[in-house]
């Protein structure tokens, strides 16, 4: 993460909620109240690219430190901190929601919230912070900050990329059959597509699509598959060392129930091994399958 962003990310969050004109002794309300409206005059600023505006948020002695143990210390360090990533990140701009604000004493509030920075053509980036306002001649200002990185959760693509190798052209054939399948990837690379088609001689048999994603909900790899006959099933992959293992169960064109386990394992970037056991139709056995090598086909370009 660039040291900018993180730096800004909190400081813009936690700026956010500062300045702010100082309310009357009874008023918690009031008070809380012109923080929040300060909340908007800074997201205002940061999105204008404003240093100065935003380093007048802070008391004269604030001090920020970032996640990393980086230490900026007053209005000035922090203002030339702000201009260094105005003038790198452009376009930038900065989401907060509800901050959570708390009295310690009429005179100190704690800030506590999320705020999300984008920047064209990047990934957004959310940090958690808490602010320490006080009030100096009438008016609230930002006395320090600290802030976390808010790690992201893992995206279904975190999850099913190391079955990227699948993705590309194989071939499974001997003198009788061919088996081709294409993998490839969807938008944003969230699934896997698998087509598949089975030639027996130069005549297609079966044809069928699968697509491989994270189910969230059971905390797993599961695959979805059609066929050309009508029949339809789905398969829960877990792995073990370098093996896959699909536990599939089908519905078949006729209705009969179908069930099997096949195993994958790569053996290097343009090879792998299918084999499929406990197989079975409507509770009665069926042969395994022995182990067969499938390759990748080769690009004529």
């Amino acid at each position: 993460m660039n040291r900018f962003t993180t730096i800004i990310a909190t400081l813009a969050l936690v700026v956010l909620c500062s300045q702010a004109v100082a309310a009357k002794p009874q008023g918690r309300a009031a008070d809380e109240a012109a923080i929040r409206k300060a909340v908007r005059s800074y997201v205002a600023a940061f999105n204008r690219g404003d240093a100065r505006e935003v380093a007048s948020h802070w008391s004269p002695q604030g001090v920020y430190v970032s996640p990393y143990g980086e230490r900026f210390q007053g209005r000035q360090a922090i203002a030339d901190v702000f201009a260094e990533y105005f003038a790198e990140a452009k376009g930038q701009r900065i989401e907060l929601g509800n901050p959570a604000i708390r009295f310690l004493t009429p005179n100190v509030a704690v800030e506590e919230g999320i705020a999300k920075v984008s920047r064209r053509g990047e990934p957004l980036e959310a940090t958690s912070y808490m602010a320490i306002h006080v009030k100096q001649n009438g008016q609230w200002k930002i006395d320090s900050v600290r802030e976390t990185v808010v790690s992201a959760a893992p995206s279904s693509h975190d999850h099913l990329k190391q079955l990227g190798w699948l993705i590309g052209r194989w071939i499974d054939s001997d003198e009788n059959s061919t088996i081709a399948t294409v993998c490839q990837w969807t938008k944003n690379k969230n699934f896997i597509t698998r087509s598949f088609s089975v030639s027996i001689k130069d005549r297609v048999e079966l044809e069928g699509t699968q697509v491989i994603g994270w189910d969230a909900e059971a905390g797993a790899i599961r695959s979805w598959m059609f066929d050309s006959e009508g029949g339809f099933g789905e398969g829960l992959w877990s792995r073990k060392g370098n093996q896959w293992i699909i536990k599939a169960s089908r519905t078949l064109a006729g209705g009969e129930k179908a069930s099997s386990v096949n195993i994958l394992t790569p053996v290097d970037r343009n090879s792998f091994t299918w084999e499929s056991v406990g197989r079975e139709i409507d509770g009665e056995l069926l042969p395994n399958i022995d182990e067969v090598t499938v390759v990748r086909q080769q690009s004529n370009n």
